[in-house]
């Protein structure tokens, strides 16, 4: 331990004949010095990064239960003239009768092309919509109208 005292004291002497006229810089020099091993500390940090991974593999394992399905989703509902004249006269779940209507309005390209989110009626979805241009979000509202 006496060896690692000496080379901190010949790097402290150099730096005092280095800048004679400014006493208190080489004083903020040294407290630098100081502070440097001081950050040798820093792989106990590493270690703690390294146990982070852990808690993501148990995390992983919790969610075992399985999803049930809510039947009313499943139900089968019978469309109305208007709607039927898109997806089908034949009962259909609400699941199925928006994706027929999405891939009615994506063959006919009636998304609107700035707004992807709006979707422009022709003349049977203006009869379901009851009017020109709906929001996607509000679509969903609109065809539950046309389902019994």
């Amino acid at each position: 331990m006496a060896t690692a005292k000496k080379p901190a004291a010949k790097k402290a002497a150099p730096a005092k004949k280095a800048a004679p006229a400014k006493k208190a810089a080489p004083a903020k020099k040294v407290v630098a010095k100081k502070a440097a091993p001081a950050k040798k500390a820093a792989p106990a940090k590493k270690v703690v990064a390294k146990k982070a991974p852990a808690k993501k593999v148990a995390a992983k394992k919790a969610p075992a239960k399985k999803r049930t399905v809510n039947a009313a989703f499943m139900k089968a509902l019978t469309p109305s003239a208007a709607l039927a004249a898109i997806v089908g006269s034949t009962p259909l779940p609400r699941t199925e009768v928006v994706s027929k209507l999405w891939a009615y309005i994506k063959k006919n390209k009636l998304q609107d092309a700035v707004n992807k989110r709006m979707i422009n009626a022709d003349a049977k979805l203006k009869e379901i919509f009851g009017k020109m241009q709906v929001s996607m979000f509000e679509m969903a509202g609109l065809i539950g109208k046309h389902l019994k």
